[in-house]
Order: structure tokens, then sequence, then C-alpha cells
């Protein structure tokens, strides 16, 4: 079965003149090339291409808005997938929670790609699927893309940012979720916390749960946070519901787990709410 998951996007009209006077007159529009671009303070954009899966990614990266002035604190980092949906949110979550002093400052990453047109959809169901399936070309290059992470992102970040490479967390949604469960159980000590939103746990004839068990039919143990949540309307719900409760009979020693199903929500309307919660329960502790 073939699962697609594509954000709604929303496009709404602009009325072209605005009347404001009695006699008629119209005030000239504004042209958008003399207006200044809206940028996020604090961040960075960096390009990186991978040997290992081929491909040329765009990383966001926002510093802690004091991290210049303190020269010797090294920081928690962030690794947010799909950068170009969910790092502008992930900006203004973090905000909110480091001001509410629930989380330290950290660094974020996110990860995108490169070019001026690029298929989002396509490339992602490359690099996040652990199992190839023939309805989508390319699928299936999840060790390859840990590889990237492994060998050549965090070698990045960690040589050239305060970066605390034994605080490494990962966060994705969908496909991103996926692969977040997948990098998991393939080598659960790269990152010490996980968040995995509306994680697309059917795709591949549900190779996450083989993956799993294969896990766990070698291991007791699973010394991480993980933050698993789906949305109550979407049809990723039962799958997802399954996959936890999977997790909930094992019982092993050291997770630290949350789930949530988000009541009223659907596939992409849920993120907001996963991240801030997950990001939250990750951090809880640290400082």
């Amino acid at each position: 079965m073939e699962f697609s998951f594509q954000p709604y996007v929303f496009f709404m009209g602009m009325l072209g003149c605005l009347i404001v006077s009695a006699c008629g007159q119209q005030t000239p529009a504004a042209s958008n090339s003399t207006l200044p671009r809206v940028t996020l303070p604090n961040s960075e954009v960096r390009t990186l291409k991978s040997t290992n899966t081929g491909r040329t990614y765009d990383l966001y990266i926002r510093l802690p808005d004091e991290y210049r002035p303190n020269k010797a604190r090294k920081y928690p980092v962030l690794y947010v997938l799909d950068g170009q949906w969910d790092f502008k949110l992930l900006d203004s979550i973090y905000g909110g929670l480091h001001y509410d002093k629930f989380i330290p400052e950290i660094i974020i990453v996110g990860v995108t790609y490169s070019g001026d047109n690029p298929n989002y959809e396509a490339l992602r169901a490359m690099d996040y699927t652990l199992a190839a399936e023939n309805s989508v070309p390319g699928s299936g290059d999840a060790p390859k893309f840990l590889a990237f992470l492994k060998e050549e992102l965090f070698p990045l970040i960690e040589t050239n940012y305060r970066a605390d490479a034994s605080r490494r967390m990962l966060m994705g949604s969908s496909f991103g979720g996926l692969f977040a469960l997948y990098a998991l159980f393939a080598e659960p000590g790269l990152f010490s916390g996980y968040v995995a939103a509306s994680p697309a746990v059917p795709f591949g004839d549900g190779a996450i749960f083989e993956q799993e068990a294969e896990y766990a039919s070698q291991h007791q143990d699973l010394p991480v946070k993980l933050y698993l949540s789906v949305g109550e309307l979407e049809p990723l719900a039962p799958p997802v519901k399954a996959f936890i409760e999977v997790m909930n009979e094992r019982g092993y020693r050291g997770l630290k787990m949350e789930t949530r199903i988000i009541e009223g929500e659907r596939h992409s309307g849920n993120k907001p709410e996963a991240f801030n919660r997950g990001l939250k329960f990750i951090l809880q502790g640290e400082k």
C-alpha cells in the first residue's frame, strides 16, 4: 500500500488596490522589490553535499540568542527533518518554551534539500524510509541518510559550533517521524531524545514493526527519551496506536516514553502541539 502525505497549503487572494478617500484616489502599490525580506534572527544557512546519499542539503541553523557572548558553554542540538516546512515552526516553539523556562537554550539544525525547485516529496521518500516500495522510486535509503548524519553532518556541526555531542536530539513528522524511529532502533545512542510525530509506520509493509521486533530480540534496554504522537482524525492513527501498544508491552529498561493522541487534529495540523510537547518532554531536566 502506498502512503503519501502532503501538507495542506492554502492560498489567499489579495485586493489589487484600496480606495482611501471620497474622491476616489488610489494609494499606489509599493513594489515588492523595494521592501526588505523577513528573516529569522540568529540564523544562517550552510550547504553540504553528501557522499553517502549523493544528494546536496541545505542546513538551516538557529543559534541561541546568547551564543556569541558566552564562549565557553556547549549547547544541546536539535536536528529537525523536513526543515523546508518545520524549521520556522520550531523557531517559534523553541522561543516560547525557552521564554517560559521549560527548556534551556539549544542549537536547532533544520535539514532540507538544495536547489532552485527541489522535489521535496520525492527526496524525503528516498532518505527517510527504511524499506523500498516499488510505487515510490528510490525509497529505502534510510541507512544511507543515517550514515550522512553520523559521518558528515555531525562533524560539520560539532566542529564549527559549540555543540554538545552527548545531547543530540532528532525530530521528524510523517516520513521524518518514521526515520526517527528507524534511527532509534538502528543506533539508539546517536541521540538522547527522539520526537516522532505521526510516523508513517505502515510504509514498506510495516517494516518498522519488524525492525523493532528484531531489536527487542537482542536488547532489553533502550536508554533514551521518546515522544510519539499522532492526530486523532488522521488515517495513520490506528497503525500508530498499534505501534504504541507494542512499545508499551516491551517494557524496555531505561526508556522514558510519552505518547499522545492529539484530539481533533489531522496529519499536518497536529505538528505544533506534537513538536511543542515533544521538545518539552525530551529536554525535561536539561540545563
